[in-house]
């Protein structure tokens, strides 16, 4: 009998503000853009695009680009979306 399986959706598993903190931080530890603009766009829609598109007052349509894998977001979206999620940026020494 085979196995059935299905893809894993990081967005399934954001479900507080913790989580999307440690999950954040270790997409910026990657030090890969394209890898934390992913991540911006698991936890916006495990928060919900529209929600988030109204938080921020950004177009739905524009945070689905611009928080895709391929996506290029302007600095000001990703503070923006970042305090919707109820998270902010912080450096740290490395």
């Amino acid at each position: 009998m085979p196995v059935k399986t299905r893809l894993w959706d990081a967005s399934e598993h954001l479900d507080s503000p913790e989580a999307i903190a440690a999950y954040l931080d270790a997409a910026m530890e990657d030090g890969d853009p394209a890898v934390i603009t992913a991540a911006l766009g698991d936890v916006a829609r495990s928060r919900g695009m529209t929600q988030i598109a109204q938080e921020t007052g950004l177009a739905r349509e524009s945070l689905y680009r611009a928080l895709s894998a391929e996506g290029r977001p302007e600095f000001s979206t990703v503070l923006k979306v970042l305090k919707s999620f109820g998270v902010r940026l912080s450096a740290t020494p490395v």
